[in-house]
């Protein structure tokens, strides 16, 4: 098979979706692999390197998508990618497509087959290439959320971990996955006040254990949030519905009630974000200030330490790319329940239901489910 991979178009987006190690290993098993130039700059790799693991290196991105099988990429794609999509060759990135209707009516058109990193969901129910850029973005919201509190800027001038007869600052973590359980270590490192809430309350029983008393947990109800969120510092969103937009947890009112300079950090932007008040950001332009809150709400958060998030997601993806390539695309899907989760378009057919809800669309049925 011939396996792409191209440079992102992203803002900001400076991972790359394929090593000169993978590329290596897809090389050793017979596959040709082919790398747009530049591809790995961002992250540290250069063409000499890709050249030298037997990948062939391709002027421009249209060169890998005509002539590849499967095209793997980190985000997904931009408006001026588009064009690229074609029937007889798959996609495998991350997708998003519950917030995304014209990525989803293009897929479609040009008879893509589609495959979302998030999707991929093994018999325990764990999502195994979300999990890698959660623990990132988790441990950045809190970073960030720190940041952002100080001057100059327009937060309050706040030191979450406060210092000896000054309390420390208030910070809310709205759900209980793998990025509320990174930003909460950190921010226990910073001797923050932290409460987790979730309506899990299974999780947060673990977490509780597992921090040994230094967070907080509650059970979360629209009651219970807007009493925690009042007056709060910091509130970072990490909600969760695989496949599905996020709910908005936080409604405006609740926002307004945090009081001037206080920070969001809505994690769960990518899938349209669980604040009333929250929209896209990007890296060159991360934040803006609603109700006097300031948000920020960058979809691609982990490209901000590109060598560090491309090591961790291709470590974890290689596995699944080299069963596309040697099964073929088809083949892998039904040989491996986990992998035909992630499948989103199928010959020109919509097969996530929970997309199709959300936007009037027909669902058919996973052929390999």
């Amino acid at each position: 098979m011939r396996v792409g991979t191209v440079r992102e178009r992203k803002d900001g987006e400076a991972r790359v979706a394929l090593t000169p190690e993978g590329a290596f290993a897809l090389r050793h098993l017979g596959h040709e692999v082919l790398v747009e130039t530049g591809a790995g700059e961002g992250s540290g790799h250069t063409d000499a390197a890709y050249t030298a693991s037997g990948a062939t290196v391709v002027g421009a991105a249209t060169d890998a998508w005509a002539a590849c099988d499967l095209v793997v990429k980190v985000k997904e794609p931009v408006a001026s990618e588009y064009g690229f999509l074609r029937a007889g060759c798959a996609l495998f990135t991350y997708l998003h497509l519950a917030t995304d209707r014209p990525l989803t009516e293009r897929l479609l058109a040009a008879g893509c087959a589609s495959l979302a990193y998030e999707l991929v969901r093994k018999p325990d129910g764990s999502l195994p290439l979300l999990a890698p850029m959660s623990q990132v973005a988790g441990r950045m919201a809190a970073e960030i959320g720190a940041q952002l509190l100080k001057h100059p800027g327009p937060g309050r001038g706040k030191l979450l971990g406060g210092v000896a007869g000054v309390a420390p600052g208030r910070v809310v973590i709205i759900g209980s996955g793998t990025v509320a359980t990174a930003a909460a270590r950190v921010l226990v490192g910073l001797d923050a006040r932290v409460v987790v809430m979730s309506r899990d309350l299974a999780r947060l029983r673990r977490l509780q254990e597992n921090f040994g008393g230094r967070i907080a947990t509650r059970v979360s109800t629209p009651q219970s949030v807007a009493e925690e969120v009042n007056g709060a510092d910091l509130a970072i969103l990490s909600v969760l519905v695989p496949g599905a937009a996020a709910p908005k947890v936080l409604s405006r009112e609740m926002v307004r009630s945090m009081g001037p300079g206080a920070v969001i950090v809505d994690v769960s932007i990518d899938q349209g974000g669980a604040a009333e008040t929250s929209r896209p950001t990007t890296h060159s332009n991360p934040t803006y200030i609603e109700e006097g809150v300031v948000h920020y709400c960058v979809a691609n958060m982990p490209g901000a330490v590109p060598q560090t998030s491309t090591q961790a997601l291709t470590s974890a993806t290689l596995p699944y790319v080299e069963a596309l390539a040697n099964r073929g695309v088809a083949g892998a899907l039904a040989a491996d329940p986990a992998l035909a989760q992630a499948l989103s378009t199928w010959e020109g057919r919509l097969v996530r239901g929970p997309v199709a809800e959300g936007f009037g669309m027909v669902a058919a049925a996973n052929p390999f489910l």
